[in-house]
């Protein structure tokens, strides 16, 4: 039965036509959509991108599954995003999929995401076939890109399909295509590809002791107000169906299935999955904590080992989530668990702060997965949230020989307390034209950057690797590169290590008391600068009050930099017209007076810019 079916998901950079390939794939084919929806166009009917902050942004977020029928094939589409602070979505459509369409824009060629994500899936040894996009434009370049893509797959790339997703022209040839050269699911063939090509003992022993046993993989999940959580699943071997005593391999939950099916435009429910298939299974679960994406479900009377090769995600971006009204932080964590669940690659855990309250520390993995993180927060689940300034993690070794991990600036020892810090290091790829070589090179020298190599894909575009701290590019890395390179620069970065640096704890005194939820780490020789910016930002952030507000930036017991917000003053001698300056002198000392009592008791009220301010800096 497995002959039939076939297995992708779709490489591309952001805005290379990916969701708009998707979706005229899925209006060739037929049980993707149905006719009433297929003939209001491709706008009318999105079957991807389909949440509003999708459609706000203009960007994929969330991986969508669908089910294709072409010429008596299952075609299952496993969507993914194209940005880099989602390459953990990526992964996990990869390691659920057989193959993969790499699509290249033909204007823009091939950019660093792009080649971040044919190497995961060349990883998982998935079959690759190019496609190139927006051929219909004037100013594409067909040739140029074709060797590009054989630049980087080590090959020729003149088998590449040509496509123009906006017009529809070749989508038929591609649907071909994923029938003829993406290979049918075997399970042989997936232990071999999830060892890395390496047969080892382990392996084989595994694929002889799960033969016959029920093995799918998890690889994305939700809350359903009806179903309750919703398991995207790849079945491996065995089959899942209906009435099945079922169990998580890592958390040992045993439930029965009360619901299993395949996606279209809808879910639509079936007797059961079998080896090959994708699809969903329900079990009225309704503990959240219950779930993890990249577990293995089995049967509970003949249960078989976890699937190998899943890969874990690493938060590297850390910041903390605070209700503006302390009665929501039940609701928040609900629903931090809710979306958890949808989004494994976000993690969270109780913390205090002493200006915002009761909140959460979350860790995610850059700066765009963590603002829309907070929108969906807002959106979906009717929060009002206070988000303080991102921090990445470090690993310190304090005098007594014990080595902590970091990622709050208020949980930093003091400098007594420290033998030593490590850094997290990055390698940031960056393809650019070569004209802009040298301010790409000034940016990363400037981010404290060394240089690894140069190297060029084409006449006109280079690909620039740097190792640099990712606390100098998790901030505004991306939009100065993209400035300075007049938009034309792509980015790619992976962690590969942690290295000794000569950092500080940096806290901000807001009308002499300490506001930790303003306190970061930064390089010794950059903490003045950083101070002083950061306390004038304040000043022009933080509103006037009835009284002055001294900001002031400090290092241990030393202050390094102050500013401050003049009080808004009423203009007590308007009423004095003429008359002795005694009485003139009289108002002015009762306002002074009661100035110097107000602010003895006064609570300053920060706006939400407030704490966001570090990322101006």
């Amino acid at each position: 039965m497995n002959d039939k079916i076939r297995n992708f998901s779709i490489i591309a950079h952001i805005d290379h036509g990916k969701s708009s390939l998707a979706q005229r794939l899925a209006e060739f084919s037929a049980g993707a959509v149905d006719d009433r929806r297929r003939s209001g166009g491709l706008k009318d009917s999105l079957v991807f991108d389909n949440m509003e902050l999708e459609k706000l942004r203009g960007i994929t977020i969330k991986q969508k599954t669908l089910r294709l029928l072409h010429n008596d094939y299952i075609l299952n589409l496993i969507d993914t995003p194209g940005h880099v602070d989602f390459n953990y979505e990526v992964s996990r459509s990869l390691a659920a999929s057989d193959g993969a369409l790499l699509l290249v824009d033909a204007t823009q060629g091939i950019q660093a995401q792009t080649i971040s994500n044919l190497y995961l899936a060349l990883e998982y040894n998935l079959a690759i076939i190019p496609v190139i996009n927006k051929i219909d434009l004037p100013s594409a370049d067909i040739e140029r890109v074709k060797r590009e893509i054989a630049e980087v797959i080590g090959g020729s790339a003149d088998d590449a399909i040509l496509v123009s997703a906006k017009t529809g022209e070749g989508v038929e040839d591609v649907l071909n295509a994923i029938v003829e050269r993406i290979p049918s699911p075997r399970l042989d063939d997936q232990m071999v590809r999830w060892s890395d090509g390496q047969m080892d003992s382990r392996i084989v022993g595994q694929s002889l002791e799960s033969h016959g046993k029920t093995q799918a993989l998890i690889y994305d999940s939700y809350f359903d107000n009806y179903r309750g959580v919703v398991a995207s699943v790849r079945v491996f071997n065995g089959s899942v169906c209906k009435g099945d005593n079922l169990k998580f391999v890592a958390t040992g939950k045993v439930f029965e299935c009360t619901e299993v099916g395949y996606f279209s435009s809808e879910l639509v429910a079936t007797d059961g999955l079998f080896d090959g298939d994708v699809g969903y299974v329900c079990g009225s679960l309704k503990d959240v904590r219950s779930v993890r994406v990249g577990d293995t479900i089995t049967k509970n009377d003949n249960p078989a080992p976890p699937l190998p090769g899943y890969r874990e995600p690493q938060p590297v971006v850390f910041c903390g989530l605070f209700p503006v009204d302390s009665v929501d932080y039940d609701n928040l964590r609900d629903s931090l668990e809710k979306l958890q669940l949808n989004d494994s690659a976000v993690k969270w855990q109780p913390e205090t702060s002493a200006a915002l309250g009761f909140g959460f520390r979350c860790g995610f993995l850059g700066l765009l997965h963590m603002d829309i993180t907070q929108e969906r927060l807002e959106r979906e689940y009717n929060l009002n949230l206070v988000v303080t300034a991102p921090s990445v993690a470090y690993k310190v070794e304090k005098t007594n020989g014990e080595i902590i991990t970091v990622n709050n600036p208020a949980e930093l020892p003091t400098v007594q307390e420290i033998k030593s810090v490590d850094e997290p290091i990055v390698k940031a790829t960056v393809i650019v034209p070569s004209d802009f070589i040298g301010a790409v090179m000034e940016l990363c020298q400037n981010k404290r950057g060394v240089y690894v190599s140069r190297e060029y894909i084409s006449t006109d575009r280079v690909i620039i690797i740097y190792r640099l701290p990712l606390n100098e590019i998790v901030f505004d890395f991306f939009d100065t590169l993209k400035s300075i390179s007049k938009g034309y620069a792509s980015l790619d970065y992976e962690l590969v290590d942690y290295i000794p640096a000569y950092l500080v704890k940096l806290y901000i005194l807001l009308n002499g008391d300490i506001l930790d939820a303003l306190g970061s780490i930064v390089h010794r020789t950059r903490a003045a600068a950083f101070g002083r910016a950061l306390a004038l930002k304040l000043k022009k952030i933080i509103p006037e009050q009835l009284f002055d507000i001294p900001i002031q930036a400090a290092i241990g017991s030393k202050i390094i930099a102050r500013e401050t917000v003049k009080a808004r003053r009423k203009d007590v001698l308007a009423k004095c017209y003429g008359g002795d300056v005694s009485r003139k002198r009289k108002l002015l000392e009762k306002q002074k007076a009661g100035k110097k009592r107000m602010k003895a008791v006064g609570k300053v009220q920060l706006p939400q810019d407030a704490f966001m301010a570090v990322l101006g800096n």
